[in-house]
């Protein structure tokens, strides 16, 4: 059997509602920065919760022709803006490339809610027959993956995830295995989500999963702290450029971070509750340890999954105790989504994007409201500022509804 080819990330793009840039995300997150407001797109008033990392004043100049704009959902538009800035960044001439080889895999997890809810209303106050030509393009899942493709000619693998909270991240890994095993050469992967809306924030809600410190909107998403009464909703999109290596470096490109290698499992236990054992999580991440070939003992940091739930939150600590025994006290773990809410589908993606960032620059960023300690809840989780550290080896860690576990594992190039 032939070895397995190694794949590197040369080009990341994103947006959420820390800004429309990978620079602004970053930048943003290392200066502990939230992006979490109150909704603006629809009156909360009537809402347990009325906050969410919402993107405010997203502009598609530039990237979606404007007369284009109509026929894409927002999770689309997203995808689309945050592909081109990945595509641009990674430095690819096109022409020159061989476009049977550039394939995309991308997750998401309910898709075009946007355009489902706005034609719901069309068909309920003006008849069928007003229901619009471009509804059921614009609410398929898998329109971010046609339609990058589509308007950049990629025609290797084309597919999409959707396993709820860990979509994007069950994307990226499904991208690597591609360039391992020669289906492509170079693939864009990540995700995208849509879902602050009236009909997904009442959901949430009902279920009683969101935060409700509407008072304090910058302060409501709290992982890991013994104040935290739920997770707060993000949006937007994040898309990474994986590459095979020796495509990489025969174009000279940079080179962000190595994708060594993922875990994946499911807990089997319940619809949207975590297994109390934590059991899912730890063969997800000792998994990508052994897919990468990594000892326990060698990890820098994780990107947890942090949701700011009571459960989940307490559970994902259990679960890194009982892997990496008494290491776990001395790896620094943070949450990106204290600061830009949960994105749902596209959370793993733009948690790769912090996770690739923190190996490249040797740099992670602090978990926003961790004010006060859990006795279950021990861990190192990063909570006064951004710490400059070597950071040789990294996980990522989403766990999504329906007890999906995904675990990336990244490695400084070299």
């Amino acid at each position: 059997m032939c070895a397995k080819r190694r794949a590197v990330i040369t080009g990341l793009g994103a947006v959420t509602c820390l800004g429309p840039t990978v620079k602004t995300n970053w930048d943003r997150l290392l200066a502990k920065q939230s992006g979490i407001s109150t909704i603006s797109k629809f009156n909360a008033a009537e809402y347990a919760c009325q906050i969410a990392g919402e993107i405010k004043n997203f502009d598609t100049t530039g990237y979606i022709e404007a007369n284009d704009v109509r026929r894409y959902d927002l999770f689309t538009q997203y995808a689309l803006v945050a592909a081109s800035d990945a595509i641009q960044d990674a430095g690819f001439e096109l022409a020159k490339e061989d476009l049977t080889k550039f394939g995309v895999i991308l997750g998401s997890g309910m898709g075009g809610m946007t355009e489902v809810e706005a034609q719901e209303i069309v068909i309920r106050e003006k008849g069928p027959r007003r229901v619009s030509p471009f509804f059921v393009p614009k609410l398929m899942i898998n329109a971010i993956g046609a339609e990058i493709s589509i308007r950049y000619g990629f025609q290797g693998p084309n597919f999409i995830t959707a396993s709820a909270c860990a979509s994007s991240a069950h994307a990226i890994a499904q991208a690597l295995r591609a360039i391992q095993y020669g289906e492509a050469d170079v693939m864009i992967t990540g995700g995208s989500e849509a879902v602050i809306t009236p009909l997904s924030i009442a959901g949430f809600c009902s279920a009683r999963a969101l935060s409700c410190r509407n008072d304090a909107p910058d302060k409501a998403s709290r992982p890991f702290d013994k104040e935290r009464d739920g997770f707060v909703m993000g949006e937007g999109s994040a898309i990474l450029i994986l590459e095979e290596l020796e495509h990489a470096l025969r174009r000279g490109a940079k080179i962000y971070a190595e994708l060594l290698g993922f875990g994946a499992t499911a807990d089997a236990f319940h619809i949207t509750q975590p297994s109390a054992t934590g059991d899912g999580a730890i063969r997800a991440m000792k998994a990508a340890l052994q897919d990468g070939k990594v000892n326990a003992t060698d990890i820098s940091y994780i990107n947890a999954h942090g949701t700011s739930t009571i459960p989940n939150d307490k559970i994902e600590t259990l679960a890194i105790k009982t892997l990496f025994q008494e290491k776990a006290y001395a790896i620094p773990i943070s949450s990106t989504k204290s600061m830009i809410g949960h994105l749902l589908g596209a959370a793993g993606a733009i948690e790769a994007v912090v996770t690739a960032l923190s190996v490249f620059h040797n740099q992670i960023h602090a978990t926003a409201n961790y004010e006060n300690k859990d006795p279950e809840c021990d861990l190192d989780y990063v909570g006064g500022d951004a710490r400059q550290i070597n950071v040789q080896y990294a996980l990522s860690n989403s766990f999504g509804f329906g007890g999906h576990n995904v675990c990336l594992l990244f490695a400084k190039f070299s």
